[in-house]
């Protein structure tokens, strides 16, 4: 990876199609309902890429990008495509992808046992939590065995916070429960794993200020502007991003839902300064990424 040649480092991107399997029955229309929550025709049947196709996307435009899968079988009953899928052809692609992997908690030791050998075997960098989607508040004790394995393999936990597009307009939100991705949460996790660097994913709707708060208060905490885009950031987002928090927020796109050409070309349209803005496109990644 050449970083002097990479314009930004996307840390939030989604692995939402298999290669070398094929879809999982009823997820059809799970991603017809996120195509109309985003206003994004991706999510039709037959359009999602795989991650060769986005490898392909990003390497055009000079992007390098953090991807992962999501693995929620247990409380969404769809089939987990394989970390080391997503790894293997991260590795094939290593110019622009940083491989992330995902592990329910609910996993407890056989998941801590996986995360190890996903970094030391398949050279995983981080690992993605979706509260909402996996059922669990994060700082549920029992998470804390793969908490505290990530942490000794120098890995990173990235965690969704706030409201998200999973079963919006659904039945039910499709059983997705809302209250699990209050970043608060999060303050515990950092207090008791201070060694291990956690992003709260997504400007964290209706929790932003609980969000600014934690990653203020605790060294280890940052956040990515994934899910949104910047032309609906709250002015407060942006006020610690021009200050407080100017070396701790990230670049997210949230692919493939929002486009890193859509998200780019709003971020230029808002009040960012001129010398924060290297910083959240690719510089704070490339520290925390140790690239």
């Amino acid at each position: 990876m050449n970083l002097d040649e990479l314009i930004a480092i996307d840390i939030h991107t989604h692995a939402e199609e298999p290669c070398d399997s094929p879809r999982d029955d009823g997820y059809d229309e799970f991603q017809a309902g996120m195509a109309k929550y985003f206003r994004n025709p991706a999510g039709v049947k037959g359009m999602l890429p795989t991650v060769r196709d986005t490898a392909a996307y990003y390497r055009e435009r000079r992007i390098a990008c953090v991807i992962f899968p999501v693995d929620a079988e247990r409380e969404t009953g769809f089939r987990r495509y394989e970390n080391e899928e997503v790894a293997r052809i991260a590795a094939e692609n290593a110019d622009v992808m940083i491989p992330f992997a995902s592990i329910d908690p609910a996993k407890g030791k056989a998941g801590a046992r996986e995360a190890r050998r996903l970094v030391r075997e398949f050279g995983v960098r981080g690992f993605k939590f979706h509260p909402t989607m996996q059922g669990f508040y994060p700082n549920d004790r029992s998470a804390y065995v793969l908490y505290e394995a990530i942490a000794e393999e120098g890995a990173i936990a990235l965690f969704h916070t706030g409201q998200t597009g999973v079963g919006s307009g659904m039945p039910g939100g499709m059983g997705m429960r809302l209250k699990y991705s209050n970043p608060l949460y999060l303050d515990d996790v950092a207090v008791d794993i201070p060694e291990m660097p956690i992003i709260l994913a997504h400007p964290s709707f209706p929790w932003q200020e609980e969000a600014l708060s934690v990653a203020t208060h605790k060294p280890n905490v940052y956040i990515d502007m994934s899910g949104w885009s910047p032309k609906y950031f709250p002015k407060i987002l942006i006020q610690y991003a021009n200050s407080l928090l100017k070396h701790k927020m990230l670049f997210g796109s949230d692919w493939p839902a929002i486009t890193p050409d859509r998200w780019l070309a709003d971020f230029e349209k808002i009040d960012i300064k001129d010398e924060v803005r290297p910083l959240i496109l690719k510089e704070n990644a490339r520290k925390l990424l140790r690239l």
